[in-house]
């Protein structure tokens, strides 16, 4: 279900997030006229792409506004600031989306009173189409509702439904902050080259276009990641005596387990 032209969309906050969203949606056909956005200084960029649309730009919450969807693009640690000004705007028939990492349920309801929410993670990606999205809804969602999100967080990536809010968290630590450690991935690769001899630059270009190319193979394969890194693997070749270190026990898995448990649990600090 697509968000109709009655709909009003209020996106709170136009950063790179919110501004990829927002972006994605007027791609997607939702007419930008439903679309208020809420931010007090967005860039002279957004403010161009907000006019353009039709859209409404405020620096608060209008008086009288009631939306059918709210969706929350602002950092964690403004929450609380941005958040109790918003309650005029949730009605009954309204559907809170958040994509700040960390905040519960509970600590949004604690501002916003009882209402239909989504806890969402999306990814930086997202900025290009190419994010995914793990998303939670709480008993008061309904199906049309979760529907009209769930078309809404689409335009950035395919999304994925969680069964419980604690599985957020994990989801934070693993796609929401995964796109960092594929930089730091290539970082890591191109200061290897360049320590066996490399140009720096050179380096830097094979790395990045290996990681970026490998991606979209695995993107377009219908193959799963154990499959195709056996296909790149011969018996006694080069690849097999790299993997015979990154897949050795102290390898690469416990590294990933131990990075991915430390974001989980700050994931869950700034929970509050």
């Amino acid at each position: 279900m697509s968000p109709s032209s009655s709909d009003t969309v209020v996106l709170v906050g136009a950063g790179n997030m919110g501004g990829a969203m927002l972006s994605g949606w007027l791609k997607s056909g939702v007419p930008g006229s439903s679309v208020v956005v809420v931010d007090p200084g967005p860039s002279p960029a957004m403010m161009k792409v907000i006019g353009d649309a039709g859209a409404t730009h405020a620096p608060t919450v209008p008086a009288g506004l009631k939306a059918d969807v709210i969706f929350l693009a602002v950092k964690p640690q403004v929450m609380e600031t941005v958040l109790p000004p918003m309650k005029s705007a949730v009605g009954s028939k309204t559907v809170v989306v958040s994509v700040a990492a960390g905040k519960t349920l509970a600590f949004l309801e604690k501002h916003l009173g009882k209402a239909a929410m989504v806890r969402a993670m999306p990814n930086t990606p997202a900025m290009i189409g190419r994010g995914v999205t793990g998303a939670f809804a709480n008993p008061r969602v309904s199906a049309g509702q979760r529907d009209r999100v769930h078309s809404l967080l689409r335009v950035s990536g395919p999304v994925e439904w969680v069964s419980a809010e604690s599985d957020i968290d994990a989801v934070t630590a693993l796609s929401g902050s995964g796109p960092a450690y594929v930089f730091y991935l290539v970082e890591c690769m191109a200061e290897a080259g360049r320590k066996l001899g490399l140009p720096a630059d050179l380096a830097m270009r094979l790395a990045r276009e290996t990681v970026a190319g490998a991606g979209e193979l695995l993107h377009q394969s219908p193959d799963d990641a154990s499959k195709l890194r056996q296909n790149v693997t011969s018996p006694g070749g080069t690849t097999a005596a790299a993997l015979s270190v990154l897949m050795a026990e102290e390898g690469m898995q416990p590294l990933f387990d131990e990075a991915l448990a430390a974001a989980r649990a700050r994931a869950e600090e700034l929970a509050g």
